[in-house]
């Protein structure tokens, strides 16, 4: 399964922290795509991904300030 969080407009933690829930309410192997464009998130989500141990499968930039990253639950 793949979901889809929106938090563009969102400034930091808050697309950090909306990931979070919205990871925890998914299975093992599904997908989580994070749309965002506050730039501290491109450290702070893929960091969070690595400590817990879910896998970063696509990762871009699709605007001027803007980018996706889809993690992988472990």
């Amino acid at each position: 399964m793949k979901k889809v969080l929106g938090v563009m407009g969102m400034v930091c933690p808050f697309p950090l922290v909306e990931a979070k829930e919205a990871i925890a309410e998914l299975s093992s192997g599904d997908e989580l795509v994070i749309e965002f464009d506050c730039t501290q998130a491109t450290d702070t989500i893929p960091r969070w991904a690595a400590e817990e141990g879910h896998n970063v499968t696509n990762y871009e930039q699709v605007g001027d300030a803007a980018w996706t990253i889809t993690v992988q639950k472990k």
